[in-house]
């Protein structure tokens, strides 16, 4: 039997609540953005060739109280364990990311959640365009987010999730409503942190969300995100630069004594060095 949420009031607190609130979608409609803006995405762990756990108490241990974020298997497991404690009918599901024509492993960890009768999409684990709403899916119209549009599109057994990112839209993945066990969200936490061939092994990607902004570490580029303007970037200069920009900007709490600046010092040399 999986374990169950052990640290309700601190986990509410970090979102704005003070006790539980009802299962409503109103409720899901603020638990979702205050979530991408109290909890960032972070890769630290794959960037350290770390294994990435994804059991609730080490989740627990890892983002309510060692100040830390984490990527879709962390982020998505800890909140579908806080919705189902509050009474949601919501169910995990596992999406295709889409980048470049050839097709990709089912290695997004994204969510159901049934509210009076309809099923809506809800993600808080998708880094840099988490749609920060949910989303219903018996319509393919715009759906708006405090945030970018987006839309869910029937396809062939499932849907498609799309953003419009300026006046441009984006597939972000696909996905179908057969649930996951909780093997199966240990199984694909342990290829994206483990394969050779996953896009996080050894990168550094960081986001998070705020108020009618979006900000984005990758590597050594840091980016921020308004809406209705031209997006501000700058290169980070050194390891030092990375941790500051980590605590500063993220929130985040930086684990000490795993070697990270050093390994952040060398993705940012070699990131450098690539043609």
């Amino acid at each position: 039997m999986p374990q169950p949420l052990k640290n309700l009031h601190a986990y509410l607190a970090r979102l704005g609540f003070a006790a539980p609130p009802a299962p409503t979608l109103s409720t899901l409609r603020a638990l979702q953005p205050a979530h991408t803006a109290a909890f960032p995405f972070e890769t630290i762990d794959t960037l350290l060739r770390r294994p990435v756990p994804v059991d609730l108490p080490t989740l627990e241990r890892k983002l309510l109280h060692a100040g830390r974020g984490g990527y879709c298997f962390e982020l998505n497991r800890l909140f579908l364990a806080l919705l189902q404690r509050l009474g949601f009918d919501a169910r995990a599901l596992a999406a295709r990311v889409i980048e470049g024509d050839a097709p990709l492993a089912r290695t997004h960890l994204t969510l159901a959640v049934r509210i009076d009768g309809v099923t809506w999409l809800s993600d808080v684990g998708f880094g840099g365009m988490v749609p920060t709403a949910p989303l219903r899916l018996d319509t393919d119209a715009v759906q708006a987010t405090p945030h970018e549009p987006c839309r869910l599109v029937a396809t062939d057994g499932g849907y498609l999730l799309r953003a419009r990112v300026r006046d441009a839209w984006r597939d972000l993945y696909t996905f179908d409503l057969q649930p996951q066990l909780d093997i199966d969200l240990e199984m694909g936490s342990w290829y994206v942190s483990t394969h050779p061939g996953s896009p996080f092994l050894g990168e550094l990607r960081v986001a998070r969300t705020g108020e009618g902004w979006r900000k984005a570490l990758r590597n050594g580029s840091f980016a921020v995100h308004r809406l209705g303007a031209a997006s501000e970037r700058r290169e980070l200069e050194d390891a030092d630069a990375v941790l500051r920009v980590l605590r500063d900007e993220f929130g985040l709490r930086p684990p000490s004594g795993v070697g990270l600046r050093d390994a952040l010092q060398a993705r940012l040399a070699a990131t450098t060095a690539a043609p």
